[in-house]
């Protein structure tokens, strides 16, 4: 592996020293809840994205998995597992500045860290063999040092020749776990793993390995590449067996960003408005206009989908005949191909009362520094403005007020989602600051203007009395307690200890 820029490249020679750590975070989203409030710490939890009594649980704490409680279940089978379950909803920004803070503890000890996900990280130690000489030593400071910063954070750390076997360590010792894979015992730990153990081979690839002959994971590494190439019909079958044998595959040599997507879940309630369902998608395309903004992107491609409650989906992918960022226009794109299908086929709308998910995505981006635009349009001065005003709301920390331009109608559409996959947009420049630190602040409620006009007068008094006013909310614009709550942690609101 050869270190380029901020990412470690694959090679195709086994490597069969272990240099490579991987950190995974245990039990993160109930960790970080369990961080925050204190007094939910030894406690069964579950961290839910909308509170609801059908709501799924995204994540449980390690006292919650105990009863059996697992990520995706729904909460009335873990109320059926665990009565004593605590909720919480989620607050995906303390998420992300963890996520940030863990990086730059990880960057202490190595510059060639690659976050994986909001929760995981690979370090490739190779160019640091002759600087540390026991890895166990440094993942037990890394460990230290997290704790430290944040005192119930346990994570579980995989040491092996390459990424994909040091993360296989990660799950063989859960939580606060640390494994070294090395040539002397790999046979022996995979011989306690099934093949469904081993990330990436769901049932369908079991299905494949069973079907000529490989019933475990000690038997597929020391299968030959032909065979595996005849399980995983073609080259895969290649990555797998040099993955098992020390190769590095795992990783890519482009750091930046090759899609970038938007999705959310509606709820049954959600689904029944079009005014909803016109506002999310509005909302998603400025969300990914923002996210374009800041990363100084534009993109050529675009995709829209609907999936519905009997598994069906509609899609359509879109190539835009010049670079474009601009949100509205994304939305204009994508009603116009909902129109003709709709008018083509004489079908009811596609935004019906059966929906239940909607995701746009783009890609095919263009960098905003060698941007060419057309001497007949207007964009350019469009697009400075869209800067500007981006840069306006920086300086009064208004992070999500564009978006709640676009849910007028129906405040508060689209709730701040954790992101699970891609962590590029939370990469710390070389000044220090977060590439996109919209994704550091907190999604505040909506301004509540129609209030203000129903409000008699106050009487005049010297000070402002703010026992009538909720906290955290915003009043005719201005953002209330701020200084004073604003770097303290929500308190934890009372239905949660009502069993909900």
């Amino acid at each position: 592996m050869r270190h380029k820029g901020d990412i470690f490249q694959n090679s195709g020679k086994a490597n069969e020293v272990p240099l490579v750590m991987y950190i995974d975070m245990n039990s993160y989203f109930a960790s970080c809840e369990q961080q925050r409030h204190p007094e939910l710490r030894d406690k069964p939890l579950g961290v839910l994205t909308y509170d609801s009594p059908n709501a799924a649980v995204i994540a449980a704490s390690l006292e919650a998995k105990k009863f059996g409680i697992k990520s995706g279940m729904r909460l009335g089978d873990c109320k059926q597992l665990c009565p004593e379950l605590i909720t919480v909803t989620t607050h995906p920004s303390w998420y992300r500045q963890i996520h940030v803070d863990v990086m730059a503890i990880l960057r202490n000890y190595c510059d060639d860290v690659i976050p994986k996900s909001i929760d995981e990280a690979v370090m490739n130690f190779n160019s640091y063999h002759l600087v540390y000489t026991d890895l166990s030593a440094i993942a037990n400071k890394i460990k230290a040092h997290i704790a430290a910063k944040y005192d119930y954070l346990k994570c579980s750390i995989g040491i092996a020749p390459n990424s994909f076997l040091a993360k296989v360590g990660t799950e063989l010792q859960k939580p606060d776990g640390l494994i070294v894979i090395n040539p002397a015992n790999i046979d022996s730990y995979l011989a306690t793993m099934k093949l469904t153990d081993l990330p990436g081979i769901a049932k369908a690839n079991e299905r494949r390995l069973l079907m000529i002959g490989i019933r475990n994971p000690v038997e597929m590494r020391h299968s030959s590449p032909a065979l595996l190439r005849k399980a995983f019909g073609g080259v895969v079958g290649d990555y797998w067996h040099r993955r098992l044998n020390f190769a590095e595959v795992d990783m890519y040599s482009r750091a930046e960003n090759r899609t970038m997507s938007a999705t959310r879940t509606l709820s049954r309630v959600q689904s029944q408005n079009r005014q909803v369902l016109d506002s999310m998608l509005i909302s998603l395309c400025t969300r990914l206009e923002q996210r374009m903004v800041k990363s100084e992107l534009f993109c050529k491609e675009l995709s829209f989908s609907i999936r519905y409650k009997d598994g069906t989906s509609w899609d359509t992918a879109i190539k835009l005949s010049e670079p474009r960022r601009d949100s509205m226009e994304m939305v204009s794109y994508i009603k116009e191909r909902i129109t003709d299908f709709e008018q083509a086929r004489k079908l009811q709308p596609l935004f019906n009362e059966h929906v239940t998910n909607l995701t746009v995505a783009i890609a095919s981006f263009m960098n905003g520094k060698v941007m060419q635009y057309s001497l007949f349009d207007n964009r350019m001065k469009k697009d400075t403005v869209r800067k500007v005003m981006y840069d306006i709301k920086d300086v009064y920390e208004q992070n999500n007020i564009v978006r709640k331009g676009c849910e007028l109608i129906i405040p508060n559409v689209m709730k701040d989602a954790v992101g699970f996959g891609s962590v590029k947009d939370m990469i710390v420049k070389q000044n220090g600051e977060v590439k996109n630190r919209h994704l550091l602040e907190e999604d505040k409620p909506g301004v509540r203007r129609m209030a203000v006009l129903k409000k008699p007068e106050p009487p005049r008094q010297t000070e402002p009395d703010y026992n009538d006013i909720p906290q955290n909310e915003e009043w005719e614009g201005v953002p209330l307690f701020h200084g004073l709550h604003q770097t303290q942690p929500d308190p934890l609101p009372k239905k949660v200890w009502n069993g909900r």
